[in-house]
């Protein structure tokens, strides 16, 4: 029976004992051909004094190319969804699917019910885009206030597990999970999100291996963190300060348990990384920042 995990007490086992899933090899990414910011649904995308912030598109295409240039030269084959025009943000193609391999090893992804309604046009590109290299999709209870899910924005694996980190409170409702958890199969740990300036779980979690991870205090519960702290035994800190835009440390993606791609100047998470033995590859993603996505956002990491 998959256990859906709320408190420290609930975490009565060894979570690195359950069912093993292979490890995600490969990526899934979406050009920024119709990337604006334009429609603000999130607290970065503003400046401080209200307006919305402008836009370098051309910078933001190589932002892009570089950081697919960066996937591909650590071994991993990227494969491009087509973008599709009147959605801005499907270049942020971690939100509308969670990709999964079964235990006969059939691979699967449950399709997103994402909160904001143009968002939510994004979820047939992307399914299509997954049944085109092999998936089948599974589609959630019909969209409502508490179906919503926002795929691998809020729901992170623990490598080579069968266990789901599942975040709720903005994008994605608590009681979905239940049903997330039927469909995947799998043990899911909920963490509340207490601060709106983190409204996905990747924004203030970012898992580097079974064991690793970096993350944000401010994020969480009282609850929520000390569940952080008795998944992670080697857990590294991230502050407020490297945490939020611009620098949004922890929308960090280590694909591979060694090497951790982040926005560049974290330099104090960039120090920590490197004495607990991981190599941060620094990139600049500061278009995708004004729009509250840094690299974590930007790709599908898939099986």
């Amino acid at each position: 029976m998959n256990k859906i995990i709320h408190t420290t007490r609930e975490l009565n086992f060894d979570i690195r004992q359950t069912p093993a899933m292979p490890l995600a090899r490969r990526i899934l990414m979406v050009r920024p051909t119709y990337f604006h910011v334009e429609n603000p649904i999130n607290p970065h995308m503003r400046k401080a004094d209200g307006s919305l912030h402008l836009l370098d598109k051309a910078k933001a295409m190589a932002e892009w190319e570089t950081l697919k240039a960066t996937y591909k030269k650590l071994g991993f084959p990227v494969f491009e969804a087509d973008a599709q025009p009147g959605l801005p943000d499907m270049v942020f193609c971690a939100n509308q699917s969670l990709p999964f391999v079964t235990r006969t090893g059939e691979a699967k992804a449950v399709m997103s019910n994402m909160a904001n309604d143009v968002r939510h046009k994004e979820v047939s590109a992307i399914q299509s885009a997954l049944e085109r290299v092999g998936y089948q999709a599974l589609a959630l209870p019909q969209r409502s206030s508490t179906t919503l899910f926002e795929g691998m924005g809020d729901a992170l694996w623990l490598p080579g597990h069968r266990v789901l980190l599942g975040g709720y409170g903005h994008r994605t409702h608590k009681a979905i999970y239940e049903e997330v958890a039927q469909k995947i199969d799998a043990t899911v740990v909920v963490f509340e999100l207490a601060n709106p300036r983190f409204y996905h779980l990747d924004t203030c979690l970012s898992i580097l291996d079974s064991r690793s991870a970096l993350a944000c205090r401010d994020a969480f519960t009282d609850e929520g963190w000390q569940l952080v702290q008795a998944i992670f035994p080697n857990l590294v800190e991230v502050s407020l300060q490297e945490s939020d835009s611009p620098v949004f440390a922890c929308n960090a993606h280590c694909p591979d348990g060694k090497h951790v791609l982040l926005q560049t100047g974290a330099k104090t998470t960039v120090a920590k990384l490197k004495a607990a033995g991981f190599e941060p590859i620094e990139l600049s993603t500061e278009e995708f920042i004004k729009s509250g996505g840094s690299v974590f956002c930007m790709k599908l990491q898939f099986f």
